[in-house]
C-alpha cells in the first residue's frame, strides 16, 4: 500500500496550539464531550494553558468548570492519555503494539497523519524564530520511524472510523 504523499514542512506547532478544544470521554454517559475555553474569560491576555476551561457534553448535558492552576500534560505513550484539566480520557486514541496513539482534537490528529504520511519531512528553517521543540519534533520515535508508517496510518484511520466527533 503506497500512501506516501510528498513533502511535509513542520508548521512549528506545539501541543499548546491544540489545547483550546479537546475532545474527551464524558464521565457521565461515555460519549464525546469537549473541553473548551470558558466563555466570559476575564483574562483574555493570560497564558492559554492556565485560562479557565469548561467541559460540556451534548449527550447528557454534563458541564464542569476548571479554574485551577494545576495542569497535567500527557507524557509518554505507555498508557492511555487524559486531558490536562479534568483528567478525563481523550476521545481520539487507540492502542498499538508500540504504545498509545492519541490526539487532542481532529486538527492535532490530521497534523500527525500528514507528518507520518510524508516521504520527505522537513523541519522549520533553522534561523526562524519560535519554538525549537515543536510537536512533531517531540513525537515518539516509534511514530516517526518509516518502518512503522503503515501501522501508524492504520491506527489513525481506526480512530477516524470508530470515533464520531461531538
Amino acid at each position: 500500500m503506497n500512501l506516501l504523499s510528498g513533502r511535509f514542512q513542520d508548521p512549528r506547532s506545539t501541543e499548546y496550539d491544540f489545547i483550546s478544544s479537546i475532545i474527551v470521554r464524558c464521565p457521565g454517559c461515555t460519549k464525546a464531550a469537549r473541553v473548551v475555553l470558558a466563555p466570559g474569560d476575564s483574562d483574555p491576555g493570560g497564558r492559554i494553558l492556565f485560562r479557565p476551561r469548561r467541559m460540556v457534553c451534548r449527550g447528557c448535558g454534563l458541564s464542569r468548570v476548571w479554574n485551577g492552576r494545576r495542569v497535567m500534560m500527557p507524557r509518554g505513550t505507555a498508557q492511555p492519555a487524559t486531558d490536562p484539566y479534568f483528567g478525563m480520557p481523550l476521545w481520539l486514541q487507540v492502542e498499538t503494539r508500540h504504545g498509545w496513539l492519541w490526539a487532542y482534537n481532529h486538527e492535532h490528529l490530521d497534523l500527525m497523519r500528514r507528518y507520518v504520511q510524508a516521504s520527505l519531512r522537513e523541519r522549520g528553517l533553522w534561523h526562524s524564530t519560535g519554538p525549537t521543540m515543536t510537536l512533531v519534533a517531540r513525537l515518539p520515535v516509534w511514530i516517526k520511524r518509516a518502518k512503522n508508517r503503515e501501522e501508524v496510518l492504520r491506527a489513525v484511520s481506526r480512530i477516524h472510523a470508530s470515533q464520531v466527533a461531538p
